[in-house]
């Protein structure tokens, strides 16, 4: 028999990975990692000394075509299968990334008398800075009793599309007017592989405020925001809103040439990192929430019916699995914070016993958590090293942490700021079950979940819920490699339905992880404190965190 192939490409946020995937059974045949060259601009602008504020993230929309024209072929050259194999390729990007384009669909940031502008670069899902414009979004919204905010949890993020643009509009109007159209990167990347531009139902739902009904907000709305807003629908977010699983259109010549493909190839429409792996790890039905834990985590959710859910960053119908509702919740850093600790808080002797172990830091950290039984330590952390996402939906939320003594070791800080981002993700899975969506079982992808068990057990511990994790490194990569054998189709290879590809391609380890009951009990009790600090410092009793940071502002 001939097998068929699909190509995945999962960008994330300091590289692109390309993976060739099985359409028998999900198998990963070869993989290729390209780090992007510019990485996370976040200090100044490249091959300038313009400076960047505080907030900003951005990055350079070449990294994103080096994935391709790097990684592509090697993964043909070391797996040997032939181009005529391949009938699809999809990607996944982290959102909202987005960028103004030209008239041509280049982006600003390419064109020389618009570069040193940090307006007209990339912004990255991490760019904060448009904070002010959020919440104007969100006061003005509730003030006019718009429905839509309801649908996000009744918060429009600053890392949205709305709020990016506004920040442009607001800090340098002559990009917004150089600008032909605002896209999400992973349309962009999609329209150089095809040669159109079409816009994915996923982070037009997610991101942009568009509803599969409604579409997006009324003129009116946007002229209360700024008058200078008014067309904002019509003129830079124009373009077909296309959903998730259908063919975005064929691979170009020239882009073939580029990356060892044959054109005509079939290209999927873009799409989310967290979300693709939903199917990719056989989930296609409600009570089973998906966590995709790398530097942070994005928590997704089925449901049969619209419900307005706290805190939410969206319910999108269509927007994971065709046919349900897909709510989407999440935090803003979890792998972020246990890395910041390593590379900014450990104790150099900590650093000297891992090198005699043989083990990398976090490895040893770990290790030395491990001894401990949950509450043993006396801490207890926030876990808003990077704002809270969900459910407070703020940026200017800061962490913290509680119960620290001259005894206090650093292990035990490392097991502490594990153990908050378990009590963050339980916040959400709690938010969900108080509003009549049952959370029965929790399945989980990405990096982390491969590199720590302390840290799966005691999220298995902390929500008292089995854990079952993907048997794969590259789950997004493997959900984007199954939405492009969805675009091609079962008459040239591929499948008609994402379900279909799930029951061929999706994998998960057969090992799972359970709650130990005693942990449970002593990990409730801390949830119950960790519930307090949450609302005390986080639902407006205390505003200390916001307070800091506007005499930070100040002193800067």
């Amino acid at each position: 028999m001939n097998t068929k192939y699909a190509i995945g490409v999962d960008y994330g946020t300091e590289s692109g990975r390309a993976v060739l995937v099985s359409l028998e059974n999900g198998k990963e045949i070869a993989d290729h990692i390209t780090p992007y060259k510019h990485g996370v601009i976040d200090e100044k602008l490249p091959e300038s000394n313009i400076k960047l504020d505080y907030e900003w993230a951005l990055q350079h929309p070449q990294d994103y075509l080096e994935v391709l024209q790097q990684s592509i072929p090697v993964i043909l050259e070391k797996s040997g299968v032939h181009p005529d194999n391949i009938v699809g390729l999809g990607i996944d990007f982290t959102a909202c990334t987005m960028l103004p384009l030209d008239k041509n669909r280049e982006p600003l940031s390419n064109n020389p008398s618009l570069k040193d502008n940090p307006h007209s670069w990339v912004k990255l899902w991490k760019h904060h800075a448009a904070q002010d414009e959020a919440n104007q979004i969100n006061a003005i919204a509730e003030q006019r009793g718009e429905h839509f905010l309801q649908r996000y949890g009744g918060k429009i993020s600053s890392e949205w599309m709305i709020a990016k643009i506004w920040q442009i509009l607001n800090e340098a109007p002559e990009i917004y007017e150089e600008a032909d159209l605002f896209v999400e990167a992973t349309d962009w990347v999609i329209s150089k592989l095809t040669g159109s531009l079409v816009r994915n139902s996923c982070t037009a739902g997610y991101k942009s405020i568009w509803h599969k009904k409604d579409g997006y907000p009324s003129k009116e709305f946007f002229r209360a925001l700024d008058p200078r807003l008014e067309d904002l629908v019509d003129t830079k977010l124009r373009g077909e809103v296309v959903s998730i699983g259908t063919k975005a259109g064929e691979l170009t010549e020239e882009m073939a040439k580029l990356i060892g493909l044959n054109a005509g190839m079939a290209i999927a429409v873009g799409n989310v990192d967290a979300h693709v792996s939903v199917p990719a790890m056989g989930v296609t039905q409600p009570g089973k929430l998906v966590l995709t834990m790398g530097t942070s985590i994005c928590a997704l959710l089925l449901g049969d019916e619209e419900k307005e859910v706290e805190g939410m960053c969206g319910v999108v119908e269509d927007g994971i699995i065709p046919g349900f509702f897909g709510y989407e919740a999440g935090q803003s850093a979890v792998g972020d914070i246990f890395a910041w600790y390593v590379d900014q808080a450990v104790p150099e002797y900590v650093e000297r016993s891992a090198v005699e172990d043989g083990m990398n830091i976090h490895s040893c950290l770990e290790k030395k958590a491990s001894d401990y039984k949950p509450g043993e330590t006396g801490l207890l952390a926030l876990d808003w090293w990077n704002g809270n996402r969900s459910v407070l939906v703020d940026t200017d939320l800061s962490g913290m942490m509680l119960g620290m003594t001259l005894q206090t070791k650093p292990e035990e800080i490392y097991r502490a700021l594990l153990e908050s981002t378990a009590f963050g993700t339980r916040r959400i899975i709690d938010t969900f079950t108080n509003n009549g969506l049952e959370v029965n079982e929790i399945y989980v992808c990405g990096g982390l979940p491969h590199k720590n068990k302390l840290l799966m057990q005691i999220y298995a511990d902390v929500s008292n819920r089995v854990i079952k994790i993907a048997d794969s490194f590259h789950t997004p990569a493997l959900g984007a490699a199954m939405f492009g054998a969805v675009s091609a189709g079962a008459a040239n290879g591929g499948f008609d339905t994402i379900h279909e590809a799930t029951k061929k391609m999706a994998r998960i380890k057969e090992q799972v992880i359970v709650p130990i009951p005693e942990n449970v009990i002593i990990y409730e009790k801390l949830y119950q404190e960790y519930v307090l600090l949450h609302d005390y410092f986080g639902c407006g009793e205390n505003d200390v965190m916001k307070r800091l940071r506007a005499i930070r502002a100040n002193a800067i």
